[in-house]
């Protein structure tokens, strides 16, 4: 009775493997002890013949009746070494190991770490990784679909038949898994699922290292990295570095449209150090911001609709070649911050949506899974196993390509239920409030496992609301970023200096009313390319007045940022005056540089830089009120704007004159009597204005004025900005 039970137990399991259902087909296939025998059994699809291979002896295999399954009886006490030999029709005989017979590639430590959303190198366990298994080379490939009735991996090397490589389910951890020996690196591959409602679909790897170029969305398998990095010096002053003491700037850019190739096409990674490294370098910027180029199918995304978040895009090259890009520029003292999106991902058919069948690494209910704005789909940051998935996705960005920090884009949306909801379209937290609680868990748990694993990294949030202690510690309450986009200040910025010059002065609280707030939070000043797409004018056409006084505005604006309080980022093209938006399906107008305006703007820029980074006073204390003090900030009728800037004993005097008129005999109170000298006029010929100005020896004078005992009679050039320093005593 045993004997017909244990038969027809079997039988029924061939059946479901034979239709694709079985969870586990190493029940069925492989090497199993049957008696005193042992059963080899191999689905073999398409195959005519089949044979077992045990010490050069050939063994012919008994084939179902109208089936691809096989089996063969051999006798013995110890588990036979053997592989299996097939061929179709009259073709080539192919021999190779049973994938059937090897054990667990995924270790029951993994699982529970995962299970719990702690396995902080997850994706060297996911995905797909060639390695050596029982002595025997091949790539073992792992993923999680907890609802899924059977995934295969498949690819050209098995015809992308989903019967050949069926995997096993791992308990009810969710996870599957196969080795498959003799496999290696450069084959494309993809999982077939049944999922929750018995449907085929066919998967591209959440965890995969390396995609096909779009608009082919396969896998690639990778090679293991031996990358020689020249980057030590770097990563050890990284790890001990004082950034909130020290001057940050930094150039975002977009990879596929900064510059192209002869013909119009991308550069590759490598190209694309060389000459970028070149570019910024002379432009004095700290750091270089990309735009994602986390692997997504669609170029007028821009990357931000993420479905490889473990790889970087094929577009611009390899795995290693962005491991170049990135030591290079280190070997430049250039940092390299990745702008990398948690806060949702695309619908595509074969990316994470829907991905076993259910709502797995979303949520089900849209009122807490979906964007309307952007079409897209929300993480369910509440689920451990997703969780996992993110966390390890930053983990390994910063520490496989030795990345200096992350840009999270888009925190504010993940901060509030109801962002960009109406009333009844968002679902309360279990207090009955907008805030995503599980979101907030995750940033915290973000902040807190990528800056304490990797020294002297930045995480800065894209946060755009009044979200108290964005950059406090978690201790304290706080999210625990480094940096947060100064977004009122931008927005005030750049909304007083597109006014007409004669207006200004019914505006000027937009200029100070952003240091009612300044040193609540480590502030980076944004001119991203959020703002110069989409019909908001590029940062020239921003700017008001002829093209004299727009250059000049431009001029002014950029000074006005890189002596106010906070970090600095500018977006490619901006640093020269593109007088278009930003067009991604092209390169930059780089013939603009041949004329002088935009030549000086370039050359403003520079000495800007050079002189945040080489002035303390600019940059030592630009998260700390002690670094501010207002000279005067109530003329409005004249729209100037005068501070200090402070570094203990040592300051900059900086004058802001928003209108075109000159103003003769401006007085300025100054702290300390003395020579002081003009070390930069945004108005100077250099930079294309009409250079006007003071000169290097301007001599205080022993009249009281605005609260200080000491004081300059001025000219102030028309748009311009006056930067001094004191540079001697009488």
């Amino acid at each position: 009775m045993k004997a017909a039970a244990a038969k027809q137990t079997m039988d029924q399991g061939v059946r479901r493997l034979l239709a694709g259902q079985h969870h586990d087909p190493f029940e069925i296939l492989g090497c199993h002890r049957v008696g005193r025998q042992w059963r080899l059994r191999a689905l073999l699809p398409g195959s005519a013949e089949a044979q077992v291979v045990i010490d050069g002896q050939y063994h012919a295999m008994v084939r179902k009746p109208h089936t691809d399954f096989f089996t063969l009886s051999v006798p013995g006490a110890a588990v036979p070494d053997y592989q299996l030999r097939w061929r179709r029709d009259q073709g080539e005989w192919l021999q190779g190991h049973d994938p059937y017979r090897f054990a667990p590639v995924v270790g029951d430590l993994d699982l529970h770490l995962f299970a719990e959303g702690r396995h902080e190198h997850l994706y060297r366990v996911m995905g797909a990784h060639c390695c050596e298994h029982q002595g025997v080379s091949g790539v073992r490939f792992a993923t999680w679909a907890p609802n899924a009735s059977r995934i295969s991996v498949v690819g050209d090397f098995n015809a992308w038949h989903g019967l050949c490589h069926p995997m096993r389910a791992r308990g009810l951890s969710g996870v599957w898994e196969l080795f498959i020996p003799g496999l290696a690196h450069g084959e494309k591959y993809k999982f077939e699922l049944r999922d929750a409602h018995g449907k085929l679909q066919l998967k591209s790897d959440p965890y995969g290292n390396s995609f096909e170029m779009r608009p082919a969305t396969a896998a690639i398998i990778c090679p293991p990295s031996d990358y020689p990095w020249s980057d030590r010096q770097w990563l050890q002053q990284r790890e001990h570095w004082d950034w909130q003491h020290s001057p940050i700037s930094i150039y975002e850019f977009h990879p596929g449209s900064w510059r192209r190739d002869a013909s119009g096409g991308f550069l590759n990674y490598r190209e694309l150090a060389v000459q970028l490294a070149d570019y910024v370098a002379r432009l004095g910027f700290t750091h270089v911001e990309l735009l994602p180029i986390t692997e997504h199918p669609l170029d007028d995304s821009w990357g931000y609709q993420t479905t490889g978040y473990f790889a970087p895009t094929r577009r611009f090259g390899s795995p290693d070649d962005f491991r170049y890009f990135v030591d290079y520029l280190h070997q430049r003292d250039i940092g390299v911050i990745l702008d990398w999106v948690p806060a949702h991902f695309p619908r595509d058919a074969h990316a994470l949506a829907h991905f076993d069948g259910t709502a797995l690494y979303e949520h089900e209910d849209p009122r807490r899974g979906e964007h309307v704005d952007w079409g897209t789909l929300i993480f369910n940051y509440g689920r451990n196993e997703v969780k996992n998935f993110l966390l390890a996705s930053a983990n390994y960005w910063l520490e496989e390509f030795h990345l200096d920090g992350l840009r999270v884009d888009a925190v504010a949306s993940m901060l509030y239920l109801d962002y960009s909801r109406e009333p009844g379209e968002w679902e309360p937290n279990r207090y009955g409030g907008r805030e995503n609680l599980e979101a907030i868990d995750f940033l915290r748990e973000l902040n807190t496992q990528t800056l304490g694993r990797h020294p002297g990294t930045l995480t800065i949030a894209e946060e755009s609301t009044s979200w108290p202690q964005v950059t406090r510690p978690t201790w304290v309450g706080g999210l625990g970023f480094s940096m947060k986009w100064n977004m009122g200040w931008m927005h005030d910025s750049l909304n007083y200096l597109s006014q007409e010059t004669i207006y200004r002065k019914y505006h000027h609280d937009q200029l100070t009313f952003g240091l009612m707030y300044a040193f609540s939070e480590n502030f980076l000043l944004p001119f991203s390319h959020d703002e110069v797409v989409h019909g908001k004018y590029s940062m020239l056409g921003k700017m008001p007045g002829d093209e004299w006084q727009r250059f000049a505005n431009l001029r002014l604006l950029y000074t006005y940022m890189f002596t106010y309080p906070g970090v600095k980022l500018l977006f490619m093209g901006d640093e020269f005056g593109d007088p278009g938006e930003w067009q991604h399906q092209g390169q930059l107008p780089w013939d603009l540089l041949e004329r002088a305006p935009h030549a000086g703007l370039q050359q403003l820029v520079a000495d800007l830089n050079r002189l945040y980074r080489d002035e303390p006073s600019l940059h030592r204390r630009q998260f700390s009120p002690e670094g501010f003090e207002w000279i005067d900030c109530h003329d409005a009728t004249q729209s100037v704007l005068s501070y200090l800037r402070w570094d203990g004993a040592e300051f900059h005097l900086v004058i802001l004159n928003f209108t075109p008129v000159v103003r003769h005999e401006y007085r300025i109170g100054v702290p300390s009597s003395g020579i002081y000298a003009e070390v930069l006029n945004s108005d100077s010929r250099f930079y294309g204005g009409s250079d006007f100005g003071n000169g290097l020896a301007i001599h205080s004078e022993e009249q009281p004025w605005m609260g200080f005992e000491n004081s300059l009679s001025l000219s102030l050039p028309p748009l311009a900005a006056l930067v001094l320093k004191l540079s001697g005593e009488f």
